[in-house]
Order: C-alpha cells, then structure tokens, then sequence
C-alpha cells in the first residue's frame, strides 16, 4: 500500500495550474449543489506521515472551496472536558450537517496508532479499537456521512528532511502539522509504519476505503487529492432523496401482515390483542414475567422511599462516582409513569449533578446528522449523571412502527445501539434502562383522568389516542429490543407500573442496587 516507487508522481507548474483551474471550478459547483440539496455531509479524514503535507493540503482546500460550508475538525491531545468523556464523543460532537464537508486532522486513528506505536496497546488490542472504528464509519456512511481517507505518502527520509528544514528557519514557510513527537525514537517510528500498515489492511472497507496519494510533490498531491474529493461530493449528490411514502407504506403493510388486516384507526376503549410473530403458536410477552397487580405498602410508602433514597444519595455522593457516571433510560407505554419515577430518583440528587433530556420527534439540526448525533452530545462528564425521558430506542420503537425509516436502518440500529452503550460503560458510566409497562386497562383510565383533570390536560394529545390503536405492534417492538439490547453492560429492568408507588420504589431499588454493585468494583 505504501510502495514510494510505485507513488512517485509529479507535475510541473504550468500542469498544475491547468488542471487546478478547472478543478476549482467543478469544486465550487459541486460543493454549492451539495449546500443546496443538503443530501449528505462529507468528512475528509487527513493522514500521513509528519512532513507529508497535511496542513498544505487542509489549506489548499480552503483556497479551492467556499470557506463557509467547511468545517475544520483538529485534534491535538485531550482537554480537560474530552477527558472526563468517552473518547469518540468529540468527534460526534463536531460531525459537520448534511450540505457541508469537515476537514479533520487527528482523527479516530490516531490515538490507537500512537498507543500501538509506543508499546501502549497489543496488536490484539489494536485490532479490537479498529474493528470499532469499521462499525462506527460504516454507521456514518449509512447515515450520509461520506468519508474521505487520506493517506498522504511520503517516503521516511524525505519527511525527515521538510522537518529538519523547518527546523532550521530561514525563508518563512508555512508551519509543519506534527501529530507523531510522541514516537520520536527510531524503533517507535518503525512501529508506527507498521501500525500504519496494519490499519490499511484491516479498515480499508467497500464503504469508507483508503486513498493513497503521493505526497512527494506538492503539485501532484494536490490535484490528486482535489479529484478524490470532487468524486466523492458527486457520489453525495448521486445519492436517491428517501422515498418517505413507501417507507409508511412498509410499516402499514407490516402492521397489516402482524395485526390481521387492521386499519390501525383510534378507537378508544378498544381492545388489541398481541399478534404472534408465528402463525400458530401464541405471542408470548417478556412483560408476562411481571405482576401487574403488584402494590407498594402504602403504610410504609414514605419511609421506604426516603430509606432507597438516601442509598441513592450516599452512593452518587460518594469518592468512588467521580470517577464513575450514570446514564438512565426510561421506557415505556405512554402514560405509565416515566416522568413521576424520573421526579423521585431527582429528589435524591444534588441538582448540580444532573440533567435531564427529554426525546420528542427530532429537530432541523438533529435530522441534519446521523441518528445517534443528538444522543452523543449529550453523553455526561465522569462524575455527573443525565436522565433519558425518552432516548436512542426511538429508532426501533416509534419509527419502526410508524415508518419514519427503512427497515434496515431499525434493523441496523440494535448492533449501533449496543455500541454505543457499549462504549459508555467501558469508560465508566453506569447505563441503567427501565421500560415501565402498564395494561391496556389501566393506560385508558390514566389517559381519561389526565383529560378531565385541568392541569393534566397537556399530557395528552391526539397522538397519544392513536398510537393505543397500535399497542400490538409497539409491543412486538419493545420484544425485539428488549431481546436485543439487554447486555451485560446495559441490561434492561422491566418495572410492572400499574401502580405507581410499586413503581418508583421498583426504579430506586434497582438503581440503589446497581450503583452499589458497581462501586464496589
């Protein structure tokens, strides 16, 4: 892959300006049709050696191209807010909106390239961080995020020859991009190409290869460069717009196919029956485990709840949760509590240390990047604590069923949820997930008593009438996921929440458990 002789190109100045003209201009064209139909966002991941040109070619960009939709992304060690989060969360954070292209140096390579090289990681361990890396560019492309990969070859010694130059002084010359001093001694360089060539092989994939350009000669790298992008823009500007009428009709036919023909219209007080998956054979529920008629002592509610509390409180103030986190998820039917069981476990907080997002349908910015994008941003610092009303399950809960995506992307969406979750708990956040579950029955008499009672009418909407006609396939869903995404990292704990004391004193005593259990560690 890293062959000098067979990379050993160059271009003479009057080729280069010839064909640099030109290539500005279909650039611009290409880059303002990308702008205006917002189909997907590019991002150009810049590689090499130090010496190679990095920055000279960042740079020439800029020269070439509207200014105002690049983004520049670089990286340079960890601040102080990186550091107190997972490591991937500053790349999400910065990823560029559809219509605009992101330029970035020290990429996600980067660090594990470093490590390897400097004896920090085993190849074993190199290898699992770059097959992490291959799911989450292969989520990015599926999200419409084009990634460009760059290597910019150079051979050793002449690299080592720009940087001793620019060492020197003299004649003023644009500064060097240095992304290797960390592996300064002969054996760590030689590691370096070696882990170079390691990710080349195990990461150059059908959706996000590498390209390799020789950087020998500023010109040849260039145009060469400036090409692999306009062929990437293009690509963009080839993909189809989403068909959003065949993606509900999908759903419906899916709905009719499970549900008998239904016509999925709101009927209250109706009654749905859980369709079987199976022709033949019953449905049979994960919430069959639960007792719905569960209750709490309402003698000792108070003091149990005070007593789990101050479990709470003790464990989140505690030395060994700054350097540990919590994320909790809450689940379930409409009506079955979320918000009342989220009000008790904040009682024992400190409210410096938590926020709580609520998840509703996404916004412009948000439907402007990949799905997780919204949920990333919002991963807590160690030591602090977020509550998800609501969270990244709605990808394969009310968009599987309504048909706001294909069913490929819900399908996808499992393995990408349990990375994500994956990731956070490996850094040290604790994920805790409830999906609190209430019958039929009880979710009509709650939604009748929230329409008569005058301060409780804004929680209940149309919406919420319609999506009870489709209890069956919501169920079926919550099935999928909680088989699915109930790891050992993230398990799901399913609280009968007919009744609400039962309920919240369920959601504390786990929670109290689990954060005993994890401190412990």
């Amino acid at each position: 892959m890293f062959d000098s002789a067979a990379l050993d190109h160059s271009l003479d100045k009057a080729e280069f300006e010839k064909l640099a003209t030109q290539l500005r201009v279909d650039l611009l064209a290409a880059q303002a049709a990308l702008a205006e139909t917002k189909k997907a966002s590019i991002l150009i991941l810049i590689n090499g050696p130090d010496g190679a040109g990095k920055g000279g070619v960042l740079n020439r960009f800029y020269e070439w191209m509207n200014a105002q939709n690049l983004v520049t992304m670089t990286y340079d060690g960890q601040t102080d807010e990186e550091r107190l989060r997972p490591f991937p969360w500053r790349y999400w954070r910065d990823l560029p909106p559809k219509g605009r292209t992101g330029i970035m140096l020290g990429s996600w390579y980067h660090q594990p390239m470093l490590k390897r090289a400097t004896g920090k990681l085993s190849r074993a361990a190199f290898h699992d961080a770059l097959e992490h890396i291959n799911r989450l560019e292969a989520m990015l492309v599926e999200e419409r995020v084009l990634i460009l990969k760059l290597w910019l070859h150079m051979p050793r010694k002449l690299a080592a020859k720009r940087l001793d130059d620019a060492e020197k002084g003299g004649v003023w010359q644009r500064p060097i991009v240095r992304e290797w001093d960390r592996a300064d001694t002969k054996s760590e360089q030689k590691k370096l190409m070696e882990a170079a060539l390691d990710m080349a092989q195990l990461t150059s994939t059908g959706l996000a290869p590498w390209d390799v350009v020789s950087a020998s000669d500023p010109h040849y790298r260039d145009i060469a460069v400036g090409n692999l992008l306009l062929a990437k823009i293009k690509a963009a500007l080839a993909l189809p717009e989403p068909d959003r009428e065949a993606m509900k009709k999908s759903a419906e036919d899916a709905a009719a196919a499970l549900m008998g023909g239904t016509d999925a219209k709101p009927k209250r007080g109706k009654r749905a029956h859980p369709p079987s998956p199976v022709p033949g054979l019953p449905f049979i529920s994960v919430l069959s485990t639960l007792d719905m008629d569960a209750k709490a002592d309402a003698a000792t509610y108070e003091h149990d709840l005070r007593a789990v509390q101050t479990r709470v409180t003790e464990a989140v103030q505690s030395k060994a949760f700054r350097q540990r986190g919590l994320v909790m998820v809450f689940e379930g039917n409409d009506a079955a509590g979320k918000g009342g069981a989220i009000r008790r476990v904040r009682e024992a907080l400190d409210p410096r240390q938590y926020r709580v997002y609520p998840t509703s349908a996404p916004n412009e910015e948000e439907r402007a990047r990949p799905y997780l994008w919204r949920f990333w941003r919002h991963v807590p610092p160690l030591g602090k604590i977020a509550f998800f009303d609501r969270s990244w399950y709605g990808r394969v809960l009310v968009e599987r069923v309504e048909g706001f995506c294909q069913p490929e992307d819900w399908m996808r969406a499992y393995g990408e949820i349990n990375d994500f979750e994956q990731i956070m708990a490996g850094f040290g956040l604790i994920v805790v997930k409830y999906w609190l579950a209430i019958s039929e029955d009880e979710q009509i008499r709650r939604f009748q008593e929230r329409e008569a009672t005058a301060y409780k009418t804004y929680k209940i909407t149309p919406e919420d009438w319609r999506n009870r006609a489709k209890w069956p396939l919501y169920e079926v869903a919550m099935n999928d996921m909680v088989d699915r995404t109930s790891t050992p990292d993230a398990p799901w704990t399913l609280v009968a929440a007919n009744h609400k004391r039962h309920a919240r004193l369920t959601v504390l005593e786990t929670l109290a458990a689990r954060l005993e259990a994890e401190l412990k560690r």
